[in-house]
């Protein structure tokens, strides 16, 4: 378990809670394997030996208090910190999974921050403290984003976006050509314990074409897919820009 990037395996069976944990983690820095079910997390876990796991109780077949029991009989796993993630909120249920064996318990609905800062307090407990990250850049052709200052350049100038413009401008770019529905891009950037309506998405996606594309009107990067939602085409940074004059 060398190296500077932390890997965690996180174990859900549904599929939508493994996306928003993923993209969520990876964009401070984890890299993640993912599991389904009891049977394929152990396989992973043995084979790999992640850092952490993020690991759902209800499982099919073999649940999460009967994973966490198998990863601490065997040697190889005894150690590994395990975040228990599930809906099950009862005391009962908390004091069962820490006394299997979990390092910390965390239940749905969850906030992604406060997983996120469960995470890097139980990585931090047991390697020690987090090796600093070069400084994030994101820059193709007209386009360039400071991840860590919060700052996005186009053509050179700044671009005065809000945080949340800002978060989904760096959700595509880190996402291109995969089409996104609106459900998708709200739980992965506003998060699954945020309840907005779908048309905020085509609120700050038009106020987003307003500074990023050369015209607004036909938007070349954030294109439309009819009835379903939104995906970003970077092929269009590569060409210079027709417009003329200073951006607002």
């Amino acid at each position: 378990m060398s190296g500077t990037r932390r890997q965690i395996l996180v174990v859900d069976d549904e599929a939508d809670i493994r996306n928003l944990v993923r993209y969520n983690l990876e964009q401070e820095g984890f890299t993640v394997l993912e599991a389904g079910d009891g049977e394929q997390a152990l396989s992973l876990a043995r084979k790999h030996r992640p850092h952490l796991i993020v690991l759902d109780l209800m499982l099919p077949g073999m649940n999460g208090l009967e994973v966490c029991r198998v990863l601490r009989a065997e040697q190889r796993t005894a150690q590994l910190p395990v975040l228990m993630l599930t809906a099950r909120a009862t005391e009962v249920d908390k004091v069962l999974g820490l006394e299997i064996g979990a390092d910390d318990y965390v239940t749905k609905p969850f906030s992604p921050r406060e997983l996120l800062a469960r995470v890097k307090a139980l990585v931090r407990r047991a390697y020690g403290a987090e090796v600093e990250r070069p400084h994030q850049v994101w820059e193709r052709g007209r386009l360039r984003i400071d991840l860590d200052g919060y700052e996005a350049f186009l053509d050179g100038k700044p671009l005065h976006l809000s945080l949340r413009e800002f978060e989904l401008l760096r959700f595509f770019t880190q996402n291109p050509e995969r089409a996104f529905s609106r459900g998708d891009i709200l739980d992965l950037v506003w998060g699954s314990d945020t309840h907005v309506e779908p048309r905020t998405v085509d609120v700050h996606v038009r106020r987003l074409r307003l500074q990023v594309e050369r015209d607004d009107a036909s938007p070349e990067l954030i294109l439309t897919v009819r009835g379903f939602g939104y995906k970003f085409k970077p092929d269009a940074l590569d060409r210079p820009s027709r417009k003329t004059g200073t951006r607002s």
